[in-house]
């Protein structure tokens, strides 16, 4: 797919190229040692991320949906119980609610696409057992706010931090600052797999364990006793290795990130009605697992872009609710429903050179100038 674009969204075949001999002898000693499943390489993985994370306790599953799954079930959140999310999110967020038989409670965003608190505030009820905030694009949302509420009204915080590794919210990061943190490692993250995975993070020994016991069928591997009915949702070893190793660049990539994002920024600024993902404060240190712009004119500045070679993606073009495969009720989120029309995601990745952004750059100014 890279080969199609002037400037791709990603680049995994350049991102494996770099780091090619490691990657290919993380593989190999995991294998010629013989370990697969539960081994030293996902120890190693969850004790490295728990630190680099700042938990006492990670735990590798097998996607960022099972992350946030087996954290309700954890919880004890089941029928009968709502969860409050926002309606702009994937679609995963919410499956995991209706997976433990809870309700999904949606509420609107703010112009930094993560929860509006005070919409959060007005929609709790006597069934509200878990908020699930979602730090979206590598933005942590307000979670001073969020945390008074969830502690005026005893309710657990379950972070989905899919895109937000690497993420800080006054000086802590994204997945500790709940009951816990839900991480994905699909291979186009930050942080990416050699294909799917996830991980929890916590620093609550009990939901560490009920965890690592749900992930693989409800057993204790140690003494072979069964404490429950599990799931199949391990963090396989092969996959691990390969992520500890990339653990080690993650700091350097999120601040090359973080200089792409002030290229563009620089690039942008004041140009059209583009609005760009830089906003005010200093709570906040984004790791900029997005770059995504909004426009009204975005579908013409899509086609524009595609025709120049660059690639960029839509996310979400449409509220998850008008899927009718779902069976959501429509919440009438207002915010939402503008930012599914407006925002588009620009390319940015750990290969991404300054030279590419200044052709999307160049691209985008000459649309808006000739248009």
């Amino acid at each position: 797919m890279a080969a199609r674009y002037r400037v791709p969204f990603v680049d995994p075949r350049e991102h494996y190229r770099r780091i090619k001999s490691e990657v290919d002898a993380a593989v190999s000693d995991t294998l010629t040692a013989g370990d697969l499943v539960l081994r030293r390489q996902l120890t190693d993985f969850e004790g490295r991320l728990a630190e680099y994370v700042g938990t006492k306790y990670a735990v590798g599953v097998a996607s960022g949906y099972d992350a946030l799954h087996l954290s309700l079930r954890a919880l004890g959140v089941g029928p009968g119980d709502e969860v409050i999310t926002v309606g702009h999110t994937f679609v995963a967020t919410v499956s995991a609610i209706v997976h433990v038989g809870a309700s999904p409670i949606l509420v609107d965003v703010r112009e930094d696409y993560n929860m509006d608190v005070d919409a959060l505030a007005r929609t709790i009820t006597e069934k509200t057992r878990a908020i699930i905030p979602v730090h979206l694009n590598g933005r942590v949302c307000a979670m001073d706010q969020l945390q008074a509420v969830a502690r005026q009204h005893r309710l657990a915080i379950v972070e989905d931090a899919a895109q937000a590794l690497g993420a800080r919210f006054r000086g802590m990061m994204a997945g500790s600052l709940g009951s816990a943190g839900c991480f994905s490692f699909y291979p186009f993250k930050a942080l990416g797999g050699l294909g799917d995975g996830g991980a929890v993070t916590t620093d609550d020994p009990v939901l560490a364990r009920t965890v690592t016991l749900l992930r693989f069928n409800g057993e204790d591997r140690r003494t072979g006793e069964f404490h429950a009915h599990g799931y199949t949702a391990l963090l396989d070893n092969v996959n691990a290795a390969v992520l500890n190793l990339k653990l080690r660049y993650l700091p350097r990539w999120i601040e090359h990130r973080r200089a792409l994002a002030t290229r563009y920024q620089a690039a942008l600024s004041r140009v059209g009605d583009l609005c760009l993902p830089h906003f005010d404060g200093t709570t906040q240190v984004d790791s900029f697992q997005n770059y995504v712009i909004r426009t009204s004119r975005r579908e013409a500045l899509r086609d524009y872009l595609f025709r120049e070679g660059i690639e960029t993606l839509v996310h979400w073009p449409k509220p998850m609710w008008e899927h009718k495969g779902l069976g959501l009720d429509d919440p009438r989120l207002p915010e939402t429903e503008r930012v599914c029309r407006e925002v588009l995601s620009l390319p940015m990745n750990a290969e991404l050179t300054l030279e590419q952004v200044e052709i999307v750059s160049v691209s985008i100014r000459e649309f808006f100038a000739h248009s």
